[in-house]
Protein backbone atom coordinates (compact mmCIF):
# COMPACT_ATOMS: atom_id res chain seq x y z
CA UNK A 1 0.00 0.00 0.00
CA UNK A 2 2.84 2.30 -0.54
CA UNK A 3 1.45 3.38 -3.86
CA UNK A 4 2.47 7.01 -4.53
CA UNK A 5 -0.77 7.68 -6.38
CA UNK A 6 -2.88 6.66 -3.37
CA UNK A 7 -0.61 8.69 -1.09
CA UNK A 8 -1.00 11.74 -3.36
CA UNK A 9 -4.78 11.32 -3.24
CA UNK A 10 -4.85 11.34 0.56
CA UNK A 11 -2.48 14.30 0.69
CA UNK A 12 -4.69 16.19 -1.75
CA UNK A 13 -7.80 15.33 0.25
CA UNK A 14 -6.11 16.47 3.49
CA UNK A 15 -5.08 19.74 1.82
CA UNK A 16 -8.64 20.28 0.55
CA UNK A 17 -10.10 19.62 4.00
CA UNK A 18 -7.56 21.94 5.66
CA UNK A 19 -8.24 24.69 3.10
CA UNK A 20 -11.98 24.24 3.59
CA UNK A 21 -11.59 24.62 7.35
CA UNK A 22 -9.40 27.69 6.92
CA UNK A 23 -11.91 29.21 4.49
CA UNK A 24 -14.75 28.43 6.90
CA UNK A 25 -12.88 30.03 9.82
CA UNK A 26 -11.94 33.08 7.75
CA UNK A 27 -15.49 33.54 6.49
CA UNK A 28 -16.93 33.06 9.99
CA UNK A 29 -14.51 35.62 11.43
CA UNK A 30 -15.21 38.08 8.62
CA UNK A 31 -18.97 37.79 9.11
CA UNK A 32 -18.52 38.13 12.87
CA UNK A 33 -16.45 41.30 12.42
CA UNK A 34 -19.01 42.64 9.97
CA UNK A 35 -21.77 42.02 12.52
CA UNK A 36 -19.75 43.77 15.24
CA UNK A 37 -19.05 46.71 12.93
CA UNK A 38 -22.72 46.99 12.02
CA UNK A 39 -23.75 46.90 15.68
CA UNK A 40 -21.13 49.52 16.62
CA UNK A 41 -22.24 51.81 13.80
CA UNK A 42 -25.87 51.49 14.81
CA UNK A 43 -24.95 52.29 18.43
CA UNK A 44 -22.89 55.30 17.33
CA UNK A 45 -25.78 56.52 15.18
CA UNK A 46 -28.19 56.10 18.11
CA UNK A 47 -25.83 57.99 20.43
CA UNK A 48 -25.37 60.74 17.84
CA UNK A 49 -29.13 61.04 17.38
CA UNK A 50 -29.64 61.18 21.15
CA UNK A 51 -26.96 63.87 21.49
CA UNK A 52 -28.47 65.98 18.69
CA UNK A 53 -31.95 65.72 20.20
CA UNK A 54 -30.59 66.58 23.65
CA UNK A 55 -28.84 69.66 22.27
CA UNK A 56 -31.98 70.70 20.42
CA UNK A 57 -34.07 70.28 23.57
CA UNK A 58 -31.57 72.31 25.62
CA UNK A 59 -31.50 75.08 23.01
CA UNK A 60 -35.28 75.09 22.84
CA UNK A 61 -35.52 75.24 26.63
CA UNK A 62 -33.05 78.13 26.80
CA UNK A 63 -34.87 80.05 24.10
CA UNK A 64 -38.26 79.59 25.74
CA UNK A 65 -36.97 80.64 29.19
CA UNK A 66 -36.57 84.21 28.00
CA UNK A 67 -39.99 84.22 26.38
CA UNK A 68 -41.94 83.09 29.43
CA UNK A 69 -41.39 86.31 31.36
CA UNK A 70 -42.26 88.73 28.59
CA UNK A 71 -45.39 88.03 26.56
CA UNK A 72 -45.63 90.48 23.68
CA UNK A 73 -48.69 90.68 21.45
CA UNK A 74 -47.99 89.83 17.83
CA UNK A 75 -49.16 93.22 16.60
CA UNK A 76 -46.51 95.10 18.56
CA UNK A 77 -43.78 92.74 17.36
CA UNK A 78 -44.45 93.66 13.75
CA UNK A 79 -44.65 97.35 14.66
CA UNK A 80 -41.29 97.13 16.46
CA UNK A 81 -39.80 95.35 13.47
CA UNK A 82 -41.17 97.97 11.09
CA UNK A 83 -39.77 100.75 13.28
CA UNK A 84 -36.36 99.07 13.28
CA UNK A 85 -36.46 98.74 9.49
CA UNK A 86 -37.40 102.40 9.15
CA UNK A 87 -34.53 103.43 11.45
CA UNK A 88 -32.07 101.35 9.45
CA UNK A 89 -33.28 102.85 6.18
CA UNK A 90 -32.89 106.35 7.60
CA UNK A 91 -29.38 105.53 8.80
CA UNK A 92 -28.45 104.14 5.36
CA UNK A 93 -29.78 107.28 3.67
CA UNK A 94 -27.76 109.45 6.08
CA UNK A 95 -24.58 107.43 5.40
CA UNK A 96 -25.11 107.67 1.65
CA UNK A 97 -25.45 111.42 1.95
CA UNK A 98 -22.20 111.59 3.98
CA UNK A 99 -20.37 109.46 1.41
CA UNK A 100 -21.66 111.72 -1.37
CA UNK A 101 -20.47 114.85 0.48
CA UNK A 102 -17.05 113.23 1.00
CA UNK A 103 -16.79 112.40 -2.72
CA UNK A 104 -17.80 115.92 -3.69
CA UNK A 105 -15.09 117.42 -1.43
CA UNK A 106 -12.34 115.30 -2.95
CA UNK A 107 -13.18 116.37 -6.54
Amino acid sequence: MNDPLVHAFFVGRAIAEALGEQLENTLTNALSELGKFDAEQRERLRQFTDEVLERANRAEALSTQGQTSAIVPTGSKSEDLQAMIDDLRAEIAHLRAEVQRYRNRSI
